[in-house]
């Protein structure tokens, strides 16, 4: 499923072969892996990245895929640097993983972090993985190497196990740097595997890469090889539960990221950039649609509500998207209130303000323990406006003499006075209307 929905050709017939070297964290001496014939070969993997660091300006590149395989995962090893010591984990051992194998087609962090981020959505989307990188489901080993242009691909080192796109992005061009400067002071570029260090911010020496005649590969005497099926191959008398049909499973792949979000810019008329974001984050996407299904908010609205308000509270409270404790349900209320026209779009964010705490009330019971409506009496606002007019002569003048940003201040003052229950647009006509008497 996963080499289809990363364009790849899939191997009917893939072998498995035994990768001999010996490490603590590998008892038995080899790795099962699928060197000679992988199971999927020859894909592409799309991602889009913002040029220059504005979110508006995106730019689309593709990377190969190599190809796919199955094989072993090793143990994990833990150096304690206190004690001169390591501890081996042995808890994954043995366990299958898949492991994607991409071109050198990516030119810095930047670049190899968003193709990263782009797999791990992929991965989710077709239920190959939960990709969460934190807790080790989806880890990555980057080859990094330097060269002029025109000329042939540099030595390489690898920096293994990196468990975050943000670190992946640190690890790389800091060893792109680190190698470059290698190379410029006179010295050379070691074929390595590496670490990186988090905390220090860079890569650092862990063991020599060791060459692939180093591995001795050998054909894996006990497994046989892994037969797949197309609907032409099939044999007619096979009971096609016991197989996998290649053509089955490609119809029913789900609806990939890179699809979603051009039909979330063509159902509700938001950017591009904001599709990325909702997909990005998980669980936003569904959140965004309840609250749009249950609203009479245009959804480019609903939009500057999610993605400001709701995730801006999420990331400053470290929460995620299930965590929230302001509902799909709730959301929509409070932005209902606010299109009919009950309350002021400053009067909301106070709502809301109070819907973080989750003490289990609705929006309108807010709004009226609050006194949060806004004022109906136009009579009333007329007078507060006078007052606020009256009390600042010099804003005044400065507004008669053509500085018409000024009027911004005595709306807001008059929004101070009434809490924010006035309409913004109603306040401004009657401003302009006293100042132009």
């Amino acid at each position: 499923m996963t080499g289809l929905a990363l364009n790849c050709s899939i191997n009917k017939k893939s072998l498995f072969d035994r990768k001999h070297y010996f490490y603590a964290d590998l008892p038995a001496g080899y790795q099962i892996t699928q060197q000679r014939l992988p199971v999927a070969v020859n894909g592409s993997l799309s991602y889009s990245l913002c040029v220059g660091g504005k979110k508006n300006q995106m730019v689309t590149r593709t990377v190969r895929i190599k190809q796919i395989q199955l094989e072993q995962d090793s143990g994990k090893s833990l150096h304690d640097d206190t004690r001169s010591q390591t501890l081996i984990d042995l808890n994954r051992a043995g366990i299958g993983l898949m492991e994607v194998v991409m071109e050198p087609d990516m030119s810095s962090g930047e670049e190899a972090a968003a193709a990263v981020r782009e797999l791990q959505l992929v991965l989710q989307t077709l239920g190959s993985s939960q990709a969460i990188m934190a807790e080790g489901q989806l880890r990555v080993d980057a080859n990094v190497s330097v060269h002029h242009l025109g000329e042939a691909l540099g030595v390489r080192t690898e920096v293994k196990n990196i468990n975050s796109a943000r670190f992946l992005a640190r690890a790389i061009d800091y060893e792109i740097q680190r190698q470059i400067k290698e190379l410029e002071n006179g010295g050379t570029v070691i074929n390595e595997t590496r670490a990186f260090d988090y905390k220090l911010g860079c890569t650092i020496p862990m063991r020599d890469k060791e060459g692939k005649q180093d591995y001795r590969f050998m054909p894996e005497p006990n497994l046989p090889p892994l037969i797949l099926y197309d609907t032409k191959s099939l044999p007619a008398n096979m009971n096609h539960q016991q197989v996998v049909n290649i053509d089955w499973i490609r119809e029913r792949l789900p609806d990939l990221p890179s699809v979603r979000r051009v039909k979330l810019v063509e159902q509700y008329g938001i950017l591009p950039e904001h599709s990325f974001t909702l997909l990005n984050e998980d669980g936003l996407m569904e959140f965004f649609e309840n609250v749009v299904r249950q609203t009479q908010m245009n959804p480019k609205k609903v939009i500057g509500w999610i993605l400001n308000d709701m995730l801006g509270y999420l990331k400053q409270h470290n929460l995620t998207v299930q965590e929230s404790p302001v509902s799909s349900l709730f959301l929509a209320d409070l932005l209902n209130l606010l299109e009919r026209g009950t309350i002021s779009s400053s009067a909301a964010k106070q709502v809301l303000e109070e819907l973080w705490k989750a003490e289990g009330k609705t929006p309108l019971q807010i709004v009226k323990e609050k006194k949060l409506e806004l004022i109906q009496d136009q009579q009333e606002l007329d007078q507060i406006c006078q007052a606020v007019v009256e009390g600042h002569q010099e804003e005044v003048m400065e507004i008669k003499k053509g500085n018409l940003k000024v009027l911004n201040k005595l709306i807001g003052l008059v929004q101070r006075t009434t809490r924010g229950r006035a309409d913004p647009v109603l306040v401004k006509q009657i401003l302009e209307k006293r100042l132009s008497q």
